[in-house]
């Protein structure tokens, strides 16, 4: 199985998402088998948000994401980290699908909701940056079987 780093980001938490998040990502059949809700600090968010140093939006962004709490998962299934991309839907709200996470409850770039990794190398560095092994809870879920062949 597949593992991804996904977090509900300070305008999530704020508005009250945080349970209609997880329901989406368990009514989907993943498994989260991580989370944690807390604040990052300035040091975490630099290292997560690494290759947007150069970038002109990169002080506003450490500025938005240090802001309040964050709940941060690792998402476990087949094919996870493409999986839950589709599910955020596209970074900017306005071209993102109904129905996916961002384009039900986003309006705006900048407030997007949600953290997916893009790729399974992404996932994995920013899996390390979040969590140590030993907040990973293995487990097989019963309805696995009707979810998987």
């Amino acid at each position: 199985m597949e593992q991804t780093y996904a977090m509900i980001k300070p305008d999530g938490v704020q508005r009250g998402l945080i349970g209609e998040i997880i329901s989406r990502i368990e009514r989907k059949g993943l498994r989260i088998v991580a989370m944690r809700m807390y604040r990052i600090t300035d040091d975490v968010a630099r290292r997560h948000y690494a290759e947007h140093t150069e970038k002109v939006f990169f002080g506003s962004l450490i500025d938005f994401i240090t802001s309040s709490p964050v709940v941060s998962m690792i998402v476990e299934g087949e094919n996870a980290v493409s999986v839950m991309r589709t599910m955020s839907g596209a970074t900017n709200p306005n071209d993102a699908a109904f129905g996916t996470i961002r384009g039900d409850f986003g309006l705006d770039v900048g407030r997007n909701i949600v953290h997916t990794a893009d790729s399974l190398e992404s996932a994995k560095r920013e899996i390390a940056i979040h969590f140590t092994d030993a907040d990973v809870v293995e487990y097989t879920k019963a309805e696995e079987a009707w979810v998987y062949e």
